[in-house]
């Protein structure tokens, strides 16, 4: 079934409402996958972007699709294969770093609500103008952070932004302040050495945290 730009838009500016911050998620180990998504989950960030970057991937977003409260989606989508292998895994949005033509075009075809990426006013006006009104701001921090964001959504107060890309606890909170910000996507909510450690309540207090700030 196909969705529209204004469609997928729709259904990502509400997932992106759903928590301040949306993790993102680089999972090795399919072992983790359950406990850490029912971890963030339980500290009240339901939305979660696991990124095709590892060979886990795949397998991570099928078995986080089994957790009750979560939305699952795919982050690092590249290519069409990549759509198409993300939404048989299970995943009900998807992020993109930036946007083709093609991948917009199979991402409607195969109806994956998708969360492009944008860096530049130019990127964010072609967007806009097929009809996507909810864009990733990637990557945030190296594209001039919290004052570029704000000096885009001047001249372009249609679009909203989820910014990802160096965000952290230090800066996250300047990001959230901003009109044209939703919410914001960050890894810090899932540390590496946490998740090897089965360390799943500390997981769960940093999602606690996160789904508690101010927007």
């Amino acid at each position: 079934m196909s969705i529209s730009p204004q469609a997928a838009s729709a259904r990502n500016r509400e997932i992106c409402q759903m928590a301040p911050i949306i993790p993102v998620l680089v999972v090795h180990d399919i072992a983790h996958a359950r406990p850490l998504a029912e971890a963030l989950v339980r500290g009240g960030l339901p939305a979660l972007e696991v990124t095709l970057r590892t060979p886990a991937a795949l397998e991570v977003i099928r078995e986080m699709a089994k957790v009750e409260g979560g939305v699952v989606g795919a982050g690092t989508l590249i290519t069409p294969k990549d759509v198409e292998a993300a939404v048989e895994a299970g995943a009900k949005f998807g992020v993109s770093p930036g946007v083709t033509d093609t991948l917009l075009d199979a991402c409607e075809d195969i109806g994956l609500p998708i969360l492009p990426g944008a860096a530049t006013a130019s990127e964010a006006m072609h967007l806009l103008e097929r009809g996507y009104d909810m864009l990733k701001f990637f990557p945030a921090e190296a594209s001039g952070g919290a004052p570029a964001l704000k000096a885009i959504g001047a001249p372009l107060p249609k679009i909203s932004f989820c910014p990802t890309g160096g965000i952290s606890p230090s800066n996250v909170a300047t990001y959230l302040s901003l009109s044209n910000v939703i919410c914001a996507g960050g890894s810090w909510v899932a540390p590496l050495d946490l998740m090897n450690n089965g360390e799943w309540g500390k997981i769960e207090e940093l999602a606690r945290a996160a789904s508690q700030l101010t927007r």
